[in-house]
């Protein structure tokens, strides 16, 4: 069985959504339908994007939830639409013991990913991320266990700004290194 947890921003790009989706697929589809679990946390952007891969190619999904409120703090419109969809998809619903999604519940939600996958696929720019339960700090605990990590972060990806509704900076990683680190 083949168990892949997901990191990755929740504010990519509109445009950035096809080419992340095909990239996933792509990395998804080396592993048969019947061995492949996908673990997320249904999160807007690359969360939702990888439960779409795992779901579209026959693999077996896995919600880990940070709190109870975790779809209350969702915009409502698409991205509760996708979350609903996919949680009634989903094979396994974990809930961390939070009641309030913050900072402690997410980093609580990336340890039980971690715990249990056998490779970390973020979806990210490379960009710092130092704050607790983000993906850079998710891909900084899977490496120091250890655990492998795929950074997928296709050409023409981007990060919306949601402050301004403008575009972020494209990948700082090299070409080279965007399959693997």
């Amino acid at each position: 069985m083949a168990t892949i947890a997901v990191t990755g921003h929740v504010n990519l790009s509109a445009a950035s959504v096809a080419p992340v989706e095909e990239a996933l697929r792509t990395l998804l589809a080396r592993y048969p339908a019947a061995e492949l679990t996908g673990m997320s946390c249904l999160a807007p952007g690359a969360d939702t994007v990888f439960g779409n891969a795992v779901l579209a190619l026959g693999g077996r999904l896995v919600a880990v939830l940070p709190s109870d409120d975790h779809r209350a703090r969702m915009r409502e419109g698409s991205d509760t639409v996708a979350f609903d969809r996919l949680i009634e998809a989903a094979a396994e619903v974990e809930v961390m013991p939070y009641r309030r999604a913050g900072r402690e519940a997410y980093a609580a939600a990336n340890r039980l990913l971690l715990g249990r996958a056998e490779l970390l696929v973020a979806v990210w720019d490379g960009g710092p991320g130092g704050r607790q339960g983000g993906t850079g700090h998710a891909v900084a605990a899977a490496r120091a266990r250890g655990l492998p990590v795929e950074v997928v972060w296709p050409a023409g990806a981007a990060r919306q700004d949601p402050a301004r509704g403008k575009r972020r900076r494209r990948s700082p990683i090299s070409p080279a290194r965007q399959d693997r680190t």
